[in-house]
């Protein structure tokens, strides 16, 4: 019986050692773009759209954060825009110098991180000025403007005299007393010295004619308020209430031939 044909058996090519296994009828081919349905080459494209569009505005919020933080970092923690010079607007009483130094602000220091409140406190802290604004001129400089007091009244000390303003503070001393202003005697002047309020109640009310008249006004208690005027005359006036009545019939007064006029209580007027 002759053997049959071996099965799994091949001749090489060039007649020598057969190889064995199965054979190969298939064939590995690379597919073109033509192989992918253009339906699901297009769902894929809309795909790929959709999320580039969902992707989007996170990358440009991303990219605005990040350029907001670099600004931030620039103005607030490096000294690019740090202070380099304090303008001073508004001030004759106190020098630039004095000013400045209030502010307490030094060079270099960011822009926008100087406390303009806390600034404008110090300022204000000068005896002669009522109220300050610190406010930032970009890129290096804070501008200071002042409001000083305006005077008053002065009051004699010692071999000085004090100047006030209409709340009673003594915001300077000077040598020689100011033309101009009423003179006010009180033991200390101050803002919250109940002779020195009261005696401000009293200036206020004043008419012309008794300003025009005035020497000085003397406090020396707050019921012995009383006016010197001219011609060695005087006028008690007592305490400061009703001081608009106590003006107004003190006024009609003084063309009388009196030494001493007595409206301490305006309804029963006495003068000698």
């Amino acid at each position: 019986m002759s053997p049959g044909p071996a099965r799994g058996r091949t001749s090489g090519a060039d007649g020598g050692t057969p190889r064995r296994g199965p054979v190969r009828r298939w064939q590995l081919v690379r597919a073109g773009s033509d192989a992918v349905p253009p339906s699901t080459r297009r769902f894929m494209a809309r795909a790929r759209q959709r999320r580039m569009r969902a992707a989007l505005p996170w990358a440009v919020a991303a990219g605005v954060l990040a350029l907001l933080g670099l600004v931030a970092w620039t103005i607030l923690g490096t000294g690019l825009f740090g202070v380099r010079a304090v303008t001073v607007e508004g001030a004759k009483l106190v020098t630039d110098v004095q000013v400045r130094d209030a502010v307490g602000v030094a060079d270099g220091v960011p822009l926008a991180r100087v406390d303009l409140a806390a600034a404008a406190r110090r300022v204000g802290g000068l005896a002669p000025v009522e109220r300050a604004t610190v406010s930032r001129d970009w890129p290096g400089t804070l501008v200071v403007r002042v409001t000083e007091r305006t005077a008053v009244a002065v009051v004699p000390q010692a071999d000085a005299f004090a100047i006030v303003d209409r709340s009673g503070v003594a915001f300077q001393t000077v040598a020689r007393r100011p033309a101009g202003l009423p003179l006010v005697r009180v033991a200390r002047p101050a803002a919250d010295d109940p002779d020195t309020r009261a005696a401000l109640d009293v200036l206020g009310v004043l008419t012309p004619q008794l300003r025009a008249e005035l020497v000085d006004l003397s406090v020396q208690g707050l019921a012995r308020i009383s006016l010197r005027l001219r011609g060695d005359r005087t006028v008690v006036w007592g305490d400061a209430t009703r001081g608009t009545d106590k003006a107004r019939v003190a006024t009609a007064l003084l063309g009388e031939d009196s030494d001493r006029i007595d409206v301490s209580a305006p309804d029963v007027v006495t003068f000698r």
